[in-house]
């Protein structure tokens, strides 16, 4: 079988197995919010709305960074660390009244962001001027696009989109997983959150049970294809412009037969992710098409909140790809230098669970008033980025892991989370160190404000004060009458 055949085959499959989902909170099952009563709902606008989200991250870990380095794995050394992973504004904006034409902006602040300063060292340079990286994180604009909704069934969107590829990437905020950090098995590979620049066709059928996604967007560079994270740093965007010359297709379909269970699935395909490389004259004589297939399932109600995921991808010409393109690459480029690191493997699979319970939902009167959700979990993931060697090269299995993580989610909102876990991390089935580690994260996600919520506030207010000048002018009118009762009383003793 030829490998356009089985790259052709794998996207069927995919397809085929369409399986995942997304769901919302049952409506009886959200708390009563004051300040929401207070501000109305900002998700509901007219003209606009602001929102974001964001996460603060703490990680206590048994072992060192040098798994790919040490014959046996990790370190035994433990390290601890803290990080800002992302903090993110969000907007909407209606162009018209009819709410036909909407603008959305995402801007990401990744690693508590980036930024140079430019200073005169005195003190050891003689008055030398110097640049100074100060921020070693990262700004992107995450979405940037403008949609026309021409019926429920069809819509249009053009600009910079995530892409739907497996269920991490359409529902990434903080408050939609169960873990102090993004499930490994959906991102250890692909790109998360994968945003790309390109078209979109949208829409729902059969009552919103069906719903459908189709893009043609920029594809990935072959450039960046390496062992440990497979195809994860193909993404483009080192450059002003992106090559579109090899463009990719996605497709994702969900479907929710019931209310809180949602299926669907989602497939990737670029032809020739080579034609997209910073020089291309590496890839001359054969062509480098990948292709991921991904399904998923999600069901939230009664207190139950369970998720599966399943990822599966191919690279094809991958032996070519080492020993032709991949065999000389330029320190600056920015992409490995390492003999082994330039080892990209065939194929990479992935698969994971995470099943929790809201205890609060068995305690209603506590809902509303001390929190939101109270939710324990477990989790349950396993991946090898390298699952299959390419042709005539070997095969690394220090990067297979099978991964336990149990934890809680306690939500005092429910745009508010505070999470605490512990992960047990089993490497290349045994043959390498453990490596485990304790979690804890805040984070956050909603929207802010938007026009109607302010409109609701200042009419609340509005209220508030009548509704006290009321009460003002009935004590006064209460006074009155009484200063009139004395008047009288005094008229009556006179006469």
């Amino acid at each position: 079988m030829s490998e356009m055949k089985r790259i052709f085959l794998t996207a069927v499959v995919g397809l085929a197995m369409t399986h995942p989902a997304v769901a919302q909170w049952n409506a009886e099952d959200e708390p009563a919010d004051g300040d929401e009563k207070e501000w109305g709902s900002a998700a509901e606008f007219d003209r606009y709305r602001i929102g974001g989200y964001g996460e603060v991250l703490a990680n206590f870990m048994s072992y060192g960074p040098w798994r790919n380095t040490n014959s046996g794995g990790s370190s035994d050394k433990g390290r601890n660390q803290i990080s800002l992973p992302r903090f993110v504004l969000a907007g909407d904006l209606h162009f018209d009244r009819k709410k036909k034409w909407t603008l959305g902006v995402e801007i990401e602040f990744e690693a508590g962001g980036t930024g140079t300063a430019r200073e005169i060292e005195w003190d050891d340079e003689n008055g030398e001027y110097e640049t100074e990286l100060e921020k070693g994180g990262e700004v992107a604009l995450e979405q940037l696009h403008i949609t026309r909704e021409i019926f429920p069934e069809l819509g249009v969107r053009v600009g910079h989109m995530v892409l739907p590829v497996g269920q991490i990437n359409a529902h990434h905020e903080p408050t939609n997983y169960l873990g102090t950090s993004r499930p490994e098995a959906e991102t250890i590979f692909i790109p998360s959150t994968w945003h790309e620049t390109g078209i979109e066709i949208f829409g729902k059928a059969l009552d919103g049970i069906l719903s459908y996604q189709a893009f043609v967007v920029t594809g990935l560079n072959a450039d960046g294809f390496r062992r440990s994270d497979w195809i994860k740093k193909g993404k483009q965007g080192l450059f002003e412009t992106d090559n579109f010359t090899s463009p990719a297709y996605v497709a994702r379909i969900d479907v929710a037969p019931v209310r809180g269970l949602r299926f669907g699935g989602s497939v990737y395909y670029c032809n020739n992710a080579g034609a997209n490389a910073d020089k291309v004259q590496k890839y001359s004589g054969f062509k480098t098409p990948v292709v991921v297939a991904s399904a998923d399932a999600q069901y939230k109600g009664y207190g139950v909140v369970a998720r599966a995921n399943f990822l599966y991808g191919r690279i094809g010409n991958a032996d070519r790809l080492i020993n032709e393109a991949h065999r000389t690459v330029a320190k600056q480029s920015g992409y490995t230098t390492d003999n082994f690191g330039k080892q990209v493997h065939s194929a990479a699979m992935s698969w994971g669970m995470e099943a929790g319970w809201d205890i609060s939902y068995a305690a209603r009167g506590m809902r509303g008033k001390a929190l939101s959700a109270l939710i324990p979990f477990v989790r349950y993931e396993w991946y090898d980025p390298c699952y299959e060697a390419a042709p005539g090269k070997a095969k690394f299995d220090q990067f297979e892991v099978s991964k336990w993580t149990a934890g809680i989610n306690y939500y005092p909102l429910k745009e508010l989370v505070i999470k605490a876990d512990y992960t047990w991390r089993r490497v290349g089935q045994g043959k390498y160190n453990n490596e485990n580690e304790f979690s804890l994260c805040v984070g956050y996600s909603g929207w802010f404000f938007s026009d109607r919520s302010i409109k609701a506030y200042h009419a609340r207010r509005a209220e508030k004060k009548l509704s006290a000048d009321k009460e003002v002018i009935a004590k006064m009118n209460q006074r009155l009458e009484m200063q009139q009762r004395e008047i009288d009383a005094l008229k009556a003793k006179i006469q």
